[in-house]
């Protein structure tokens, strides 16, 4: 079957579908998976197919859903937990972290929990400190759990395929603004190695940026303005946090030789904070001080006078890029201008026209 264009949640339905077709333990759970709206639809074709037996609507319990997905897996079952936000799934970190993660470990292997926690983060109409957050790597510092974060639908349905047929728990972590963007893929049912951290989503040699989730799109438009400059940027997309594996990176940093690390969250104790370390652990020669672009390190503030730079933007990517090049005035200027162009057509906390939102 060949490769057609369709969206991050046509993956993602049509990942849940085709894997609830290969095993009937794989089951759906969650507050609202059988609503009319359906998580962003990405669970009314499960629903129409397989009906409430195995998509199964909740309370609003999130610590007692996750050991009731727990004490399901340990029997069996292959359940998807689904929170709409991700802030929700903070309460139930005692059974996540002290029991899911752990489970494996405690039980010399002989144990497995096959167990996915689909967590959709993003930012948006003035939510604000509650409902803006990217905590990948509050998730990502846990051994026993696997992280997540696809940029592209073609990634977001092999690696939620993958996720499912795992062993140990992972944690899906899907932007919501990504839901409508497009990309091909095949319709048969495929899975992405989990062990396969980065991607190579555009070569380059004067730079490597490394990113993931929305500011892989955002590092991708980057490096599409400056291109028509002659400035050629190598975008490695990080779709799996842990795991990591950062084969890929390494390579593009010895040919490239200077390094921009965009993050989702914040900057303090963030991931770019781990990568970092890597790099300096390998001791791989760069030719600049490598650079963190990350949300400004306090809670989103809910006014949009307020939260105006607080997100990284294109602009701040390419700004940083020519500070890495040492590109001159006048066309970083011209590059600058063009930047500030294309965002003025989208209020900043706003998504673009792909988007058909709000929740």
């Amino acid at each position: 079957m060949p490769n057609r264009k369709n969206s991050f949640i046509d993956a993602m339905s049509e990942s849940l579908v085709q894997s609830m077709q290969k095993d009937k333990n794989v089951v759906i759970l969650g507050e609202g998976v059988t609503d009319v709206k359906g998580i962003f639809n990405s669970t009314n074709a499960a629903l129409k197919k397989f009906g409430h037996q195995r998509v199964i609507e909740t309370p609003v319990s999130e610590n007692a859903l996750t050991g009731i997905q727990l004490g399901m897996s340990l029997l069996g079952k292959k359940p998807i937990l689904m929170h709409a936000r991700v802030d929700f799934s903070l309460l139930g970190f005692d059974q996540l972290i002290n029991n899911a993660s752990k489970w494996h470990y405690m039980f010399g292997g002989e144990m497995n929990v096959p167990m996915v926690i689909r967590l959709i983060i993003g930012r948006g109409w003035g939510q604000g400190p509650q409902h803006s957050q990217s905590l990948e790597s509050v998730f990502s510092h846990f051994p026993g759990l696997k992280i997540v974060v696809p940029s592209t639908a073609k990634d977001c349905k092999g690696l939620m395929a993958a996720s499912i047929f795992d062993k140990n728990p992972v944690v899906f972590i899907e932007h919501r603004w990504l839901h409508y963007y497009s990309s091909n893929f095949s319709k048969k049912f495929y899975k992405i190695d989990l062990n396969n951290s980065i991607d190579i989503k555009k070569r380059g040699k004067d730079l490597t940026i490394l990113s993931s989730s929305i500011m892989l799109i955002e590092s991708l438009k980057a490096a599409k303005i400056l291109k028509k400059y002659d400035i050629d940027i190598e975008v490695l997309d990080l779709r799996v946090l842990r795991p990591l594996k950062l084969d890929k990176l390494y390579s593009s940093l010895k040919k490239t030789k200077k390094f921009i690390f965009v993050d989702n969250g914040w900057k303090t104790f963030g991931i770019g904070s781990e990568i970092f370390a890597n790099i300096l652990e390998k001791n791989i020669f760069l030719k600049n001080i490598p650079k963190r672009l990350a949300c400004k390190d306090y809670p989103t503030p809910s006014s949009p006078h307020l939260n105006k730079g607080y997100y990284v933007t294109i602009k701040d990517i390419c700004n940083e890029v020519c500070k890495c090049l040492s590109v001159k005035k006048n066309i970083k200027s011209k590059i600058l201008n063009e930047c500030e162009h294309i965002m003025s057509k989208v209020p900043h906390d706003l998504p673009d026209l792909n988007f058909k939102g709000p929740f």
